[in-house]
């Protein structure tokens, strides 16, 4: 039998430790945060786009967290846990003296309420939500168990390896009991929790003001606001860095990254990304359905010229439907050379019909793995016109084309992720298996369903061994290049552009902080 194992962590030790300078918080400061689109709600385990996720983590806490600048698993509402020999049951010991924004306290009943709201159909907070992404989170727990006060287990359906990591997610926030009860469907617009940062409000599609949290349990945030600023143009988003209108500014295009690193008032930090830009294929479509016909547009674009033309170096070539940053990523796989004159070949093997016209859909909002959508999808138009495909590009608004794309209703569409929780799981089961192809609210947005590779990466999540569950997903790549279900696009890397005025601002590998340790002078 595998050996039980015990993580121990002493209250406290996983703290943020104290800045250089803690002498410079300063409750009267406001820290601006100038992003690339507004929130669509503010319950993270709904989130399925990175602006929500950027405000909610400010303001709820899971029970373990990923390292500020890493994705190392750190206690957070939990200070230890471990996991029975048979892989099955997961307990938590929890941080006591910590109470939600609205005074009631943090226990295992709350840990209870958060997750069996989203596995548990009988439980009175289920109806209202829509967990999109359950599979890339709770998907596994079979049940939760509140075993005291401050102890909860998880009981998982067969031994899951990414749990851990999953529950370092956004998708695993503890929200206080009294507030779901209060607030209901509309808890999204409402959050509480126990983080740095509360909720003061929203004002749709400009901006939402959070207020430092006097009673958090540890070390207070050292600004006493954030107000995060829905400013979609990176133009306009750079403009305001420069005059001083905001102090950061999220998913610039390399053009203003690279007048930031000549600015003497501004910094950038950059780090190894764990995320991917695709254009994923409704594998649903007749006239995407042959596999040749998705290998030929595989053929058709110039990925190096649009990284060039796109990301100015600021981006990788990608191959594969995850980075080489992380673990078991299979760099044996040969990309898809630019090659028309055989995209054209393979189209008419396939018998492609050309008086079809496809709608290419192109994301609203820019995001570090595609930083210019529009132009993007202006040269992949051009791309598919140069082999014989006709296409017309289609815009929505950011949550309308969220709600579409995971309905099936797209032909082709760009989107990228960031990479959650730096396990491949995380992009093999969660984006691309035939669990997560199911409609509405689809994850996987090619709506491929490929049995092979959706048992080979199932059977990747019962083994602890990280050796063997390497070997598993190097397959599954395999099978994923030969079905191209995506034309992966780039992997680029993660950048944070900022005033010279803040001070210890993070960056973690996905570019999902919370901001309590970051101090700005006044």
């Amino acid at each position: 039998m595998r050996k039980m194992f015990v993580i121990l962590a002493l209250l406290g030790v996983f703290v943020s430790a104290p800045s250089m300078a803690a002498d410079q918080a300063n409750p009267d400061a406001t820290l601006i945060w100038g992003r690339g689109g507004d929130s669509v709600s503010l319950d993270l385990a709904q989130a399925t786009d990175g602006e929500s996720i950027k405000a909610g983590i400010q303001i709820y806490e899971n029970l373990v967290k990923f390292g500020d600048n890493s994705m190392d698993i750190e206690p957070q509402l939990a200070t230890a846990w471990e996991v029975s020999a048979d892989g099955l049951t997961w307990t938590f010991h929890l941080r006591k003296g910590v109470t939600f924004h609205d005074g009631t306290p943090f226990n295992a009943q709350a840990v209870y309420d958060s997750f069996a709201r989203v596995i548990d159909k009988n439980h009175p907070f289920y109806a209202y939500g829509k967990w999109a992404y359950l599979n890339l989170s709770l998907g596994m727990v079979a049940q939760v168990k509140v075993v005291d006060e401050f102890t909860v287990q998880l009981i998982t359906k067969k031994p899951y390896a990414p749990l851990l990591n999953n529950l370092a997610l956004w998708l695993c926030p503890i929200v206080s009991p009294k507030a779901l009860a209060e607030y209901k469907d509309q808890i999204g617009l409402h959050p509480v929790g126990t983080g740095p940062f509360k909720f003061v409000k929203w004002v749709k599609d400009d901006q939402i003001v959070l207020e430092r949290n006097e009673n958090y349990w540890g070390n207070k945030a050292k600004v006493g606001r954030i107000i995060l600023k829905a400013i979609p143009e990176p133009s306009a988003r750079l403009m305001a860095l420069q005059s001083g209108t905001v102090d950061i500014a999220d998913d610039l295009d390399p053009d203003s990254i690279a007048l930031v690193r000549k600015d003497p008032n501004l910094k950038v930090i950059e780090r190894p990304s764990i995320n991917v830009g695709y254009l994923a294929f409704n594998t649903e479509k007749p006239a995407l359905k042959d596999p040749r016909v998705r290998q030929a547009i595989s053929h058709a674009i110039d990925k190096d010229t649009l990284i060039k033309a796109i990301f100015q170096g600021l981006a990788i070539p990608a191959k594969n439907p995850f980075p080489p940053t992380i673990w078991s990523y299979n760099d044996s796989v040969q990309p898809y050379d630019y090659n028309p004159e055989k995209a054209k070949k393979l189209l008419q093997e396939a018998g492609f019909d050309f008086n079809t016209e496809l709608e290419l859909w192109a994301m609203p909002v820019s995001r570090a793995y595609m930083p210019e959508p529009v132009k993007t999808a202006e040269l992949i138009q051009a791309y598919l016109g140069a082999v014989g495909v006709k296409a017309k590009i289609v815009r929505y608004d950011w949550g309308t084309y969220l709600k579409k794309t995971g309905n099936g209703e797209h032909d082709l569409c760009m989107l990228g992720w960031l990479g959650g929780n730096a396990d491949p799981d995380n992009f093999l089961y969660g984006l691309l298996s035939a669990d997560t192809a199911v409609t509405p609210g689809a994850a996987n947005v090619a709506l491929w369903k490929n049995a092979e590779f959706t048992d080979m990466v199932k059977r990747a999540q019962i083994i602890f061994n990280k050796d063997e569950r390497a070997k598993l997903y190097m397959k599954a790549q395999e099978i994923f290049h030969r079905e191209a279900p995506w034309v992966p696009l780039a992997h680029s890397t993660i950048v944070r552009c900022y005033s010279k005025r803040l001070h210890d601002v993070p960056l973690r590998p996905n570019g999902l902080n919370s901001f309590e340790m970051v101090w700005k002078e006044m």
